[in-house]
């Protein structure tokens, strides 16, 4: 496939970015998206030109470093990460167009790189369990119910990866809380921390300068493992019960 890439280029957190044009020939559909700027990046090396800056990790959708609008989509076309997309999706002939993610708690480092730690301070006012368990207990040691536990594996499965945020209008990462908030709240190590917890997550995001939520719908429809809208009225829930009680 020969195809035209609109990508953002902005050489740090404080200077001015722009989009640049690239021509790119010879692209193979078996290429995963990221293989196909790193194919750019070896283009851009050959002639004299700096590469793209770009995250990546494990390239296997479990982390989430990788995110990136593409043609104004969180992660692309398809439910899934940016490194887990491939190039099938495309046709020849497509011009594409490739940002990072568009939300003000997520600085551009630089071209398409963020910081996202942001979500790294949330998680560090409340998204733990900070009783000492002990080492790991036989699976009936601490009964649960089923309905509960199939919840909490499900919404564990959120990678941070930031679509959320940057598919939502206004910039909220309510989705990102509440796949937090329910995890922890479904289970019985989580009880006693249940109220301070989310109140003080809540307060970080508010500090971090994130939105608030709406009920578009925007992030769920772009989260890449797929968390449920649901969890956020399961956050609003458990705050509004915490704000009862005085914290």
């Amino acid at each position: 496939m020969n195809l035209t890439l609109n990508i953002w280029r902005q050489a740090n957190a404080t200077a001015s970015g722009a989009m640049h044009r690239y021509e790119l020939e010879g692209v193979s559909e078996d290429m995963s998206f990221l293989e196909m700027l790193d194919v750019l990046n070896e283009k851009l090396n050959a002639e004299g030109e700096e590469p793209v800056a770009f995250d990546s990790d494990c390239r296997e959708g479990i982390c989430g470093m990788c995110g990136l609008m593409i043609n104004g989509q969180a992660h692309g076309p398809e439910v899934t990460t940016t490194c887990q997309l491939h190039m099938r999706s495309f046709k020849d002939g497509d011009e594409i167009t490739v940002e990072p993610w568009r939300a003000d708690p997520f600085p551009v480092v630089k071209d398409l790189v963020v910081d996202r730690s942001a979500f790294d301070r949330m998680i560090q006012n409340g998204g733990f369990i900070s009783a000492n368990t002990g080492s790991a207990p036989d699976a009936h040691a601490a009964p649960v119910e089923k309905k509960l536990a199939d919840l909490a594996f499900d919404v564990a499965t959120c990678i941070g990866c930031g679509a959320c945020v940057a598919a939502c209008p206004n910039g909220s990462a309510s989705l990102f809380l509440g796949a937090k908030i329910t995890h922890l709240g479904s289970l019985p190590q989580g009880q006693p921390e249940r109220d301070t917890r989310v109140v003080s997550m809540v307060g970080q995001a508010d500090a971090e300068g994130f939105g608030g939520c709406t009920n578009i719908g925007e992030c769920a429809a772009a989260c890449p493992k797929e968390i449920p809208l649901d969890v956020i009225s399961r956050l609003n829930k458990d705050l509004r019960s915490a704000m009862a009680k005085g914290y």
